[in-house]
């Protein structure tokens, strides 16, 4: 694993679009949410959760589980992630 470097991309999730597992990773991650809906903790049939309005920010440390998510109309996100500096 390659645990340096750092990636910026926008990510959008098209009305409807769910996540039916919680993810983990690494590195760092900070999300904005632009426009649009985001909910997050929903289950397995994409019931539940927590929703976001736009213009939300979240940051994450490694090893942090996160997700699933969920768009009932749709959302755009930026997503930074980054390793600590060694």
């Amino acid at each position: 694993v390659n645990n340096r470097g750092s990636r910026t991309r926008i990510l959008r999730f098209e009305p409807g679009v769910y996540t039916t597992t919680p993810f983990v990773h690494l590195y760092w991650e900070e999300v904005f949410l632009f426009s649009g809906d985001l909910i997050v903790g929903n289950d397995e049939q994409g019931n539940g959760g927590e929703s976001f309005a736009p213009f939300t920010y979240a940051c994450r440390p490694p090893g942090a589980f996160h997700g699933p998510f969920k768009s009932v109309n749709g959302c755009l996100l930026m997503e930074i992630h980054y390793f600590d500096p060694v």
